[in-house]
């Protein structure tokens, strides 16, 4: 009797371990699900984070010093001067980022293993202190962890894939984050270029930034296709349906040691000029597809 209870005791732990171990196993993913990050309608799914405006813009409620200079940010989900909306341009809606105040808007969300797509077009108005700048410049922001804000009073921990005319696909690190990159260098005093088989390169605070390989910007008055694909701790850039930047390794400092930084929240940025966002979605992936490493 003991030893049949011992046998019936065991079995009903083997189904247990069984039964435990076949929820750990992921799902399977599908691809062809996107999911919108837009809807056309509202901004549901984002939140906002605005910096100290620029003290040429008159905000309510935050004192200046006696410099004029404001001495508090604007905060979460506060937007006094309308930065984030949504408006109509070429027959839909889009979302207009005016670029006045330094921020971002910040998925709920974070995403892991995942092939970004958006669309994404400059506008004209400028504000200080970019208001002479030639050109327009915002960002997408992936793997953004950690307080709204923080580096720079700007932007949460993060890499960016620049959005910027002429150099839409560098790679900027934010805050205490690491990539390896195959580039060469350029002219003395110039950011060092993407090429693919050339010695890794790490990018970190001090030297954060790494120019694209290979021009396939649409003339500014078009809209240009951007795409992201981020699988395990490798990043892909893409614009208009070609790859113009690998990141590898990518990884930030966690209490003093470098450990891989694999997902995170999506920022866009507002940054001095005017930029519009369309089509923004997001889908789950199994792999980066082989020949877009090639």
């Amino acid at each position: 009797m003991a030893t049949l209870l011992k046998y019936i005791l065991y079995s009903f732990l083997v189904v247990i371990v069984l039964i435990h171990l076949s929820f750990r196993q992921k799902r399977p993913v599908n691809e062809n699900e996107w999911q919108m990050l837009f809807n056309g309608d509202n901004l549901d799914q984002w939140y906002t984070y605005l910096a100290k405006p620029h003290p040429a813009s008159k905000v309510k409620g935050i004192e200046k010093d006696e410099d004029g200079n404001y001495l508090m940010p604007v905060g979460l989900n506060k937007d006094p001067l309308n930065v984030f909306s949504i408006v109509d341009k070429d027959g839909e809606k889009v979302i207009r980022i005016s670029g006045e105040v330094f921020g971002t808007l910040i998925t709920h969300k974070e995403f892991e293993n995942y092939h970004l797509s958006l669309e994404y077009k400059a506008g004209t108005r400028k504000y200080p202190p970019r208001e002479n700048k030639k050109k327009i410049d915002s960002g997408v922001l992936y793997h953004s962890v950690g307080e709204e804000g923080a580096w720079e009073e700007h932007w949460m921990r993060s890499f960016e894939c620049q959005v910027k005319e002429g150099q839409i696909g560098d790679f900027i690190t934010i805050d205490t984050v690491l990539a390896d990159i195959p580039c060469v260098p350029t002219k003395p005093g110039r950011p060092q270029m993407y090429k693919p088989g050339a010695d890794m390169c790490t990018f970190r605070h001090y030297a954060p930034y790494c120019r694209h390989g290979g021009e396939f910007e649409n003339p500014k008055e078009e809209w240009n296709r951007v795409e992201i694909y981020m699988y395990g701790d490798t990043s892909v850039h893409l614009v208009n349906g070609k790859v113009n930047l690998i990141a590898y390794n990518l990884r930030h400092i966690e209490n003093g040691r470098e450990v891989p930084l694999t997902k995170g929240k999506i920022q866009l940025q507002s940054e001095g000029g005017e930029v519009f966002y369309r089509d923004i979605k997001v889908r789950p992936i199994n792999e980066i597809p082989d020949e877009l490493l090639k």
